[in-house]
Parts: structure tokens; C-alpha cells; sequence
């Protein structure tokens, strides 16, 4: 009898232990048919998402209105026959939707901004996207600012989450700092051609983006004040430039003392600052704004406010630069936070106009940048160095140039 439950045992063993190695091995099958529709899923929204918008800001740019035409007339197109038949969304259907929508506008400011400075150095690049010198407006000259208010719209403080003390606010910070010391060595290091009249001798992006975010912190005021303090903080700074700031920022001259070196760079916070605040305001109010259950807004209104905002931005911006003072990212003065705002928020409006067709979900490549916004900007400077250092952009055939952004972009 004992050598009949030893026997047993042994045999259930067995039988376990081939359970478990058959359980293992179809976690792993599984894992792999994941990983496969991942890629798959992947390289297609790259080829109908990233592919398209590459092609329309190089060698097809001259069809960039026809395109951008077509593209709104299938829009509209779609709206009308849909309309009839798809119920507007409502309750938490409408916040889902909300989320998808900004996270589409995110990573498209993120896409369009990598892609142009990887693509700036090429032939190809038409000049008139490039950013301007002191005054005028490109594509390019949008993107800075479109960073900075994509993240204000969406940050803690437009959800009005607890205020963090100075140690948690220096670590937020820490990552930008660093991000911004390590492009400033590598730029030294490699002795890589930077363009002083943009920021400076020693400032770049990261420094500009990292003292927003101290700023912000430091001013712990409720969100709905924010859109206040933001107009104070861009009207001061524009009387400043008014007064004579905007002829010593945009003359060549510098002195050994580090404000003259990054007089650029230092000075623009303020209009940065003043952006971001702004855009607190505006995402606490229209996105995030604490409403009961019954006072719930539907997508409908929240597509309203928006569009009041994009039109009322456009009149601002056409106003300041026409009364005030040209529009001018160099400095980023009050026109071109003006400018800033329109415009996105009028590609957010568009964007919304996807609540009509159903079906309608984030892409995976959506996720992949969503979650990456800052690692996306960084890889994509870090790739632009690489190409210029071992690549002869400015002799590179259309061929070749598009060759090397597709490689490097993919």
C-alpha cells in the first residue's frame, strides 16, 4: 500500500510539474504574440501617423495646404454622417474621451517638435519653418511654447493637487537641471555649433523649462488666480521691453558678466512663466475644473470654451502684435504668448471634433509618447547631435535626407 502512494505521489508530481511547464510555456507564447501585435501595431501608426507629417514639413511641404484642406474636408465629412447616429457623450464616456483628446494634442506638440529639429539641419527643411532671428513667427518658433503650455494644461497645479514643500519641488525639478548641465558639457564638449541668440551662451531649454517649474511652486496660489498673476507677470515684463529690454535682448552685444552672456535665456522666463500660469488657469477651468455630479460639464460645453478661448487668444495676439509689439519668441513677449495660446488651443479644438467619429481610440504610438514626453524631446536633441556630427546635412540629397529622418525617427 505504501508503494502505491509513493507511487501516486510521484505520479502527481509528475503531472504537476508538466502543468506548471505547460502553464509557463503559454505565458510565454502569449507574451510573444503581445510583443508581436505591439511592434505591429506600432510600425502602422508610424507609417500612417509620424510618415505622413514627415513627408509635409520636407519634400511635400509646398502641398502642405492642400493636404491640410482634404484632410478637414474628410473631417467634416465624417462629423455630418456620424452625427445623426452617435449620441454625444456623457458622464464619465465624456472624460474618457477628454483624456484622449489632450493626450493626443500632447504627444502631437511633442511629434511635430521633434521631427522639425532633427529635420531643421536638412535641405529639405523648408527655411520658412525655421525660427526666426529677433521678430516674426515659423513653425518652429511654436514649438517651445507649445511645450511649455501642453505641460501647464495638464499639470499638477491645473488639477489642483496639494502644493509640494521646497524639498519635493527641488527634486521635481532636479531632472530638468541636470537634462540641462548635461546638454550644456556635451554641446562644450563636442564643440557642437550653438546658436547664442536663441537662449545664450550657457542657458538651453531645460534650464528656461526647470525655472518655470520653481517659479510656479514658489507662487503657491489657488489655480483659478493663476490666469491673474500670469497677465501681471507678461504686462510688467512687456512694459520692460518696451521701455528698452527688447533692443538690449536682441543686440549682439555681451559682456564676461553671466546675465549679459544669457541675457536671452534669463529674460524669457518671465514671458514663459507668465505662459504657464495662464495655461493653469485655462486647464483648471475648462478640463479639470471641480464640478458636482449634477453640475457635470458635458463634452459640448468643454468644446464651447475652447473655441470661445481660441478666437478670443486670436484677437489678443493680432491686437498686441499689431499695438503692442511684434510677435518675438527670442523674447517672448506678450504677442507671442498670445500666439502660443491661440494656436494650440485652436489644434485642440480640431482634435475635439474626433468625439463625432466612433470607435476612436489612443494609438499605441499615443501611449508610447504620452508616457515619454520629456525622454521623446531629449532622445530626439540627442539624435540631431549624433546626425550632424557623422552625417553632411547641408549636402545631402533629398533622397538621403529622407533616408536618414526615417532611420533616426523610426
Amino acid at each position: 500500500m505504501m508503494a502505491t502512494t509513493l507511487h501516486d505521489n510521484v505520479s502527481l508530481g509528475k503531472v504537476n510539474s508538466e502543468a506548471a511547464a505547460s502553464k509557463k510555456d503559454d505565458d510565454a507564447a502569449s507574451r510573444h504574440r503581445d510583443f508581436r501585435s505591439y511592434a505591429v501595431s506600432l510600425t502602422v501608426d508610424y507609417l500612417f501617423v509620424v510618415l505622413p507629417v514627415l513627408l509635409i514639413l520636407t519634400v511635400l511641404a509646398e502641398w502642405a495646404y492642400i493636404f491640410t484642406f482634404l484632410l478637414i474636408l474628410l473631417l467634416f465629412i465624417c462629423v455630418t454622417v456620424k452625427r445623426s447616429s452617435y449620441p454625444y457623450f456623457k458622464g464619465e464616456q465624456h472624460l474618457s474621451s477628454l483624456r484622449t483628446t489632450i493626450s493626443s494634442y500632447r504627444v502631437l506638440v511633442v511629434l511635430i517638435t521633434c521631427l522639425s529639429i532633427l529635420a531643421v539641419d536638412f535641405r529639405i527643411f523648408p527655411r520658412r519653418y525655421a525660427k526666426t532671428e529677433t521678430y516674426g513667427t515659423s513653425l518652429m518658433d511654436l514649438g517651445v511654447g507649445s511645450f511649455v503650455l501642453a505641460n501647464a494644461l495638464v499639470s499638477r497645479k491645473a488639477r489642483n493637487s496639494t502644493s509640494m514643500n521646497w524639498i519635493a519641488m527641488l527634486k521635481s525639478a532636479s531632472p530638468l537641471i541636470l537634462l540641462g548641465f548635461g546638454r550644456l558639457i556635451s554641446t562644450s564638449t563636442v564643440d557642437y555649433q550653438v546658436h547664442v541668440g536663441e537662449y545664450g551662451v550657457h542657458w538651453n531649454f531645460f534650464f528656461t523649462l526647470a525655472a518655470v517649474s520653481l517659479l510656479s511652486s514658489l507662487f503657491d496660489i489657488h489655480p483659478k488666480y493663476c490666469g491673474i498673476l500670469g497677465f501681471l507677470v507678461l504686462i510688467g515684463y512687456q512694459v520692460c521691453l518696451v521701455y528698452g529690454l527688447n533692443i538690449y535682448l536682441i543686440s549682439n552685444e555681451r559682456t564676461a558678466h553671466i546675465i549679459s552672456q544669457n541675457k536671452e535665456g534669463l529674460f524669457s522666463i518671465f514671458g514663459y512663466w507668465g505662459m504657464y500660469l495662464i495655461g493653469v488657469c485655462l486647464g483648471y477651468y475648462i478640463l479639470f475644473g471641480n464640478y458636482s455630479a449634477k453640475e457635470a460639464r458635458s463634452i459640448q460645453s468643454i468644446r464651447a470654451s475652447v473655441l470661445i478661448v481660441t478666437v478670443l487668444f486670436w484677437i489678443l495676439s493680432i491686437a498686441s502684435d499689431k499695438y503692442v509689439e511684434r510677435v518675438s519668441r527670442r523674447m517672448c513677449n506678450l504677442a507671442y504668448v498670445m500666439l502660443v495660446i491661440a494656436q494650440n488651443f485652436q489644434v485642440l479644438s480640431v482634435l475635439m471634433l474626433s468625439d463625432f467619429i466612433p470607435g476612436h481610440k489612443p494609438l499605441v504610438l499615443e501611449e508610447a509618447f504620452n508616457y515619454n514626453l520629456l525622454g521623446s524631446f531629449l532622445l530626439a536633441n540627442v539624435l540631431t547631435g549624433l546626425v550632424n556630427l557623422y552625417v553632411d546635412t547641408l549636402s545631402a540629397s533629398s533622397v538621403t535626407s529622407i533616408g536618414v529622418l526615417d532611420e533616426t525617427n523610426y
